[in-house]
């Protein structure tokens, strides 16, 4: 037997990672146990041990791709001296870094009605990621005198509600247009939380 068999977490890793390139390839119902099992080396009963069902896997998928996401923003955002430019690098950022392999998979699952309540609240769960990022520039604004927010939680929605909607023309444009339509929205909510001279 292969020695990677006796270690659990190389185990893991390599079942997640063929079934990321699966779903990726085939879609959540084209991909089967059987496929992910084929093409890890390992068995059926090795996912179910670490996975316990489709769902649960693409659900560890999901929040690895997000922990990425957080991650790959921390690692920029500092380049961005004020809380204005963070904004404006922030739109930036989700516009490159919405579209990824398994977006289409979370789609078919979330439009699926035989998709479990429990698997639906962990991908709506997913978002607790930018929109903490977004806080966080809002929280920043506020601390410095560059922003007036009265409500922190309000406005933090209200943003991800933009990026939400904006994010979905990322399907359908690209280049130029695309981020102007990015940078305005960021123009616009600035304008409405701006601290006014003399406020």
């Amino acid at each position: 037997m292969n020695k990677r068999h006796y270690n659990s977490e190389e185990t893991r890793q390599v079942i997640a990672e063929k079934a990321a390139q699966l779903f990726a390839q085939k879609g959540f119902a084209g991909t089967s146990i059987a496929d992910i099992s084929r093409e890890s080396g390992f068995s059926k009963g090795h996912i179910y041990y670490h996975f316990e069902n489709k769902e649960k896997l693409f659900v560890h998928l999901s929040l690895e791709t997000m922990r990425n996401w957080g991650e790959k923003w921390k690692a920029v955002a500092g380049s961005y001296p004020t809380p204005v430019e963070k904004l404006y690098g922030m739109a930036y950022f989700v516009m490159n870094n919405y579209k990824t392999p398994l977006l289409p998979v979370g789609q078919e699952l979330a439009m699926n009605p035989n998709t479990s309540p429990e698997t639906l609240q962990a991908l709506q769960g997913l978002a607790a990621t930018p929109m903490a990022a977004y806080a966080e520039i809002f929280r920043e604004g506020v601390e410095s005198g560059d922003f007036a927010i009265e409500n922190l939680e309000e406005t933090t929605l209200l943003f991800g509600s933009w990026m939400g909607t904006l994010c979905q023309f990322t399907l359908t444009m690209e280049g130029e247009p695309l981020q102007r339509l990015f940078q305005q929205a960021v123009t616009i909510f600035v304008g409405g939380i701006r601290k006014r001279e003399g406020a």
